[in-house]
């Protein structure tokens, strides 16, 4: 919900592309293996962003 109210008050672009990857996530048969793969994506990210502020 948080992440919503962030997200909506600063760009609603953002809240589009979470509304359609939570809605791809919930629909697709194999949607588990989408959360999982952004799951590692997410962490790469933000591995590389404390990195690189070093």
């Amino acid at each position: 919900m948080a992440l919503l109210f962030y997200g909506g008050v600063m760009n609603l672009l953002w809240i589009l592309g979470l509304a359609v990857y939570v809605l791809t996530e919930k629909t697709v048969p194999a949607g588990h293996f989408l959360g999982r793969g952004v799951r590692w994506l997410l962490v790469a990210w933000g591995v590389w962003v404390i990195v690189a502020a070093r």
